[in-house]
């Protein structure tokens, strides 16, 4: 087992009317501390869905295990074969290279505290999901940015049974 020692001298403290803010209902990101400002050790961003509205579309990262801890709400979340229900107070965490993705719960709203450790510059992604929703990119542009953010994209069927319907709480 390796052991990384993150390099940063200060604490990282962000307020949250400081935090840039990315999106707007349905799907609303706030960056809170990118890899950079956190000696790689994590990046963290907090995401507001509402109603059943998705969050990511089923992907994977090579080098960094993803934390989904559920501020408040019912969220789905894949984690490889498996779609749980998340709730209040919950806590899941995908390692490297497990496929997963995240939504509210059909009817009801999700806030999520999400980290990737280690941290991989991820601020730019968003910003970039951001110029695809305002029609300045196209959703295949993400194609070309896979390795760069480490985000790499793929199908499930699982998860797509499960938006497609299938009862909150039932593994499918």
């Amino acid at each position: 087992m390796s052991l990384f020692v993150p390099k940063f001298d200060e604490s990282v403290i962000v307020r949250e009317a400081e935090a840039e803010v990315v999106g707007r209902a349905p799907t609303t990101v706030r960056l809170l501390a990118d890899s950079s400002s956190t000696g790689g050790a994590l990046s963290t961003q907090r995401v507001t869905l509402t109603a059943g509205a998705d969050g990511a579309a089923p992907h994977w990262h090579d080098n960094s295990a993803e934390m989904f801890f559920l501020l408040d709400g019912a969220a789905d979340i894949l984690s490889g074969d498996e779609v749980l229900t998340a709730g209040p107070g919950d806590l899941v965490i995908v390692p490297p290279g497990k496929p997963h993705a995240f939504a509210a719960v059909p009817g009801a709203d999700a806030d999520l505290l999400i980290v990737l450790t280690p941290g991989t510059e991820r601020f730019e992604y968003f910003r970039h999901l951001r110029r695809i929703a305002l029609g300045e990119a196209t959703r295949e542009s993400l194609l070309e940015v896979q390795e760069l953010y480490d985000n790499h994209f793929l199908s499930s069927a699982a998860w797509d049974a499960r938006r497609r319907g299938a009862a909150p709480g039932e593994t499918v």
